[in-house]
């Protein structure tokens, strides 16, 4: 992958250096361009096109903040209700990752939205162990997770 976007950027060089031309306009066509013939010649490169592992991180992003905006707007209306009618938990959510990076972005995702914290992790690194502000049901917050944070985030560090 990282062969790939040193390729690509040498040839967006490279078209300026032809055209003699240093704007930002002539790089992002010669950039374009570079990876148009980057595609054409994926079957020479190992592992996938790093196109997707870019947009794979961008959906990650744009996911977190789509939470993040959700949570806040959930802990707000707990917040501004004249009773305060919550239901903290501490849950075990199993995780699929494996390696010590995912599980950390996965524990960092979770901790910075509003309402949860991860606590701990396992020794063998299967669980996490979360405390939540306010939770109806268990089962469905597990599969909230496995669903948004541990698949976008499995989507990212296959190869």
């Amino acid at each position: 992958m990282a062969f790939q976007i040193l390729l690509n950027f040498i040839l967006a060089f490279t078209w300026m250096f032809i055209l003699n031309s240093f704007s930002a306009s002539t790089f992002i066509i010669g950039w374009l361009l570079g990876l148009l013939l980057i595609l054409m010649m994926r079957r020479f490169f190992p592992g996938p096109i790093y196109v997707k592992r870019i947009w794979a991180i961008l959906k990650l992003v744009l996911l977190f903040f789509k939470e993040l905006w959700m949570a806040n707007i959930q802990v707000f209306m707990l917040v501004i209700k004249p009773k305060l009618d919550i239901q903290p938990a501490i849950f075990r959510y199993p995780t699929k990752l494996k390696s010590d990076w995912e599980i950390t972005l996965l524990s960092a995702l979770i901790t910075l939205t509003p309402g949860t914290i991860v606590m701990n992790v396992s020794e063998d690194k299967k669980m996490l162990y979360i405390h939540t502000l306010h939770i109806d049901d268990v089962d469905e917050a597990v599969k909230s997770i496995r669903d948004s944070f541990e698949k976008a985030i499995m989507e990212v560090s296959q190869p």
